[in-house]
């Protein structure tokens, strides 16, 4: 991996958590209009449980790139 790449990824990285923290204040938002947090519930919001999985894929996907980032800073200074 290439300084640049390195550099898009961590770009990327930087706008992917901010679009986690922007969903989970809208899950919070639904729970709150819907006056229920409880994701064991029947009632619980269908837009949460939506945002919520979309989170966790987002968050997988921010692992997955880090895990990228540490591999290739692992690289540098196995080479230095």
């Amino acid at each position: 991996m290439t300084q640049r790449e390195a550099t898009v990824i961590r770009k990327i990285l930087a706008d992917l958590v901010r679009t986690v923290q922007l969903i989970e204040s809208d899950i919070v938002a639904e729970e709150e209009r819907a006056g229920i947090s409880d994701q064991g519930d029947a009632k619980y919001p269908m837009l949460a449980r939506s945002l919520i999985e979309r989170r966790n894929n987002l968050m997988m996907t921010i692992a997955g790139l880090e895990g990228r980032l540490i591999q290739q800073h692992e690289q540098v200074l196995t080479a230095a």
